[in-house]
C-alpha cells in the first residue's frame, strides 16, 4: 500500500503544515504510534483549537503550551478517546481552563466531554464527521484551508503511515468498512492523521485500505475451508512472519474480521468465550504493549478469552 514515512521530527518544536495549522508530535514513539501522536494547533478567530492533546506526558503538555506562545487556546478537541490522544487532556484543560469537545457518547466511564459533538456539527470551522470503526466514538473533522481547499483531520481512521487496528468491542469492522466507504464519497484534497505525515492523495490510500481488508477477509475464508480455527490459531497462521510486537494487533484484527463475517452469516462461532459478556466491559485502548506484564490483568484475560473463540465457515 502507498504508506508514507518521514524523518523523526524534532522534539519539542512545532511544524507549520498549512496556513494556520501546525503540528507538535508527542514523545510516544512505538510500533503502534509511529514517531508519536500528532497534536494539531489550529488558529481561529477566537484563538487556537488543540486537536488531540496526546498522551499523558508533562513534557508534551509543555511543548503544546510553548508552541501556542502568546496565542490564546480556546478549546480542546478530540478525534477519539484512546489514551494516546486523550491522555494529556486533563492537564492541558487545567492549564488553560477551556472546554473539551468530543463525540457526545463517551465509551470511557471516567471521561465525558464538556461539549458533546454529533455528526455534522461544527466548532471553530471544524465540521464533525462520525467515522467509527477504529473506535466507536471516532470523529474526523472537515476543515477549509484558504488557498488549499477542504482537508480532513482523519485521526486514526485513516493514517498515512500504517493501517489502523480494529479491536473489538470498541473497534468494529462493519463500521470500519462503512466509514471508509463514506470517505470515498467525499473529496477532501488532503488528510492530516493522528500519526504520521500529511497525506496528499487520500482517495488512493482509502481505496487501498478497503481492498486490503477485502483481501484479508477472503484469505480468512479460504483458511477456514474444511476446518475450524481459534482466533489465536488463525492469526498465527496468517501472520506467522509478523513482528512479535504486532502479534496482538494482528489477533485483534482477525477477531474483528471474524465478527463481521459472523454478522453477515458467512462464518459461525463454535464456542462462546468463557465469559464473553464480561469481556465486553473492557474497551480497547489502542493496542496494549506486547509485554503482558504492562497490561491490566483484566485486559489480558479478555484477550485470552477472545483468542480461544473458535470459528468455522457457515454451512
Amino acid at each position: 500500500m502507498g504508506f508514507l514515512s518521514e524523518a523523526e521530527p524534532q522534539r519539542g518544536t512545532s511544524l507549520n503544515l498549512l496556513p494556520g495549522i501546525s503540528r507538535v508530535v508527542a514523545r510516544n514513539p512505538s510500533v503502534m504510534t509511529y514517531w508519536g501522536t500528532n497534536t494539531y494547533l489550529i488558529d481561529g478567530a477566537d484563538g487556537l483549537t488543540i486537536l488531540d492533546p496526546g498522551p499523558d506526558d508533562d513534557t508534551h503538555v509543555a511543548d503544546i503550551l510553548r508552541a501556542a506562545g502568546d496565542k490564546p487556546i480556546a478549546r480542546l478537541l478530540l478525534t477519539h478517546t484512546h489514551s494516546d490522544h486523550l491522555g494529556a487532556t486533563a492537564k492541558l484543560r487545567a492549564a488553560t481552563n477551556v472546554p473539551v469537545y468530543a463525540f457526545h457518547i463517551s465509551p470511557k466511564a471516567d471521561f465525558a466531554p464538556d461539549i458533546g459533538l454529533r455528526d455534522g456539527e461544527e466548532v471553530a470551522g471544524l465540521k464533525a464527521l462520525h467515522t467509527p470503526g477504529h473506535a466507536a466514538d471516532h470523529l474526523s473533522f472537515i476543515y477549509n484551508v484558504p488557498g488549499t481547499g477542504e482537508i480532513l483531520f482523519s485521526g486514526d481512521h485513516v493514517m498515512s503511515w500504517s493501517s489502523s487496528i480494529v479491536s473489538p468491542p470498541d473497534g468494529d469492522m462493519v463500521a470500519y468498512y462503512k466509514s471508509l466507504q463514506l470517505l470515498l464519497e467525499r473529496h477532501e484534497v488532503l488528510y492530516l492523521s493522528g500519526h504520521g505525515p500529511m497525506l496528499a492523495e487520500p482517495r488512493k490510500l482509502v481505496l487501498e485500505l478497503l481492498s486490503h481488508r477485502q483481501k484479508r477477509e477472503a484469505t480468512i475464508l479460504r483458511a477456514l475451508e474444511g476446518r475450524e480455527f481459534s482466533v489465536a490459531e488463525l492469526a498465527e497462521h496468517l501472520y506467522a512472519k509478523t513482528d512479535y510486537r504486532l502479534k496482538i494487533a494482528a489477533q485483534r484484527n482477525v477477531l474483528a474480521h471474524l465478527l463481521k463475517l459472523a454478522h453477515e452469516g458467512r462464518v459461525i462461532q463454535l464456542e462462546e468465550s468463557a465469559d464473553e459478556a464480561a469481556s465486553m466491559a473492557f474497551v480497547n485502548d489502542d493496542l496494549p504493549p506486547a509485554d503482558a506484564n504492562t497490561v491490566k490483568p483484566a485486559v489480558v484475560a479478555m484477550f485470552m478469552r477472545d483468542g480461544a473463540r473458535r470459528f468455522a465457515v457457515a454451512a
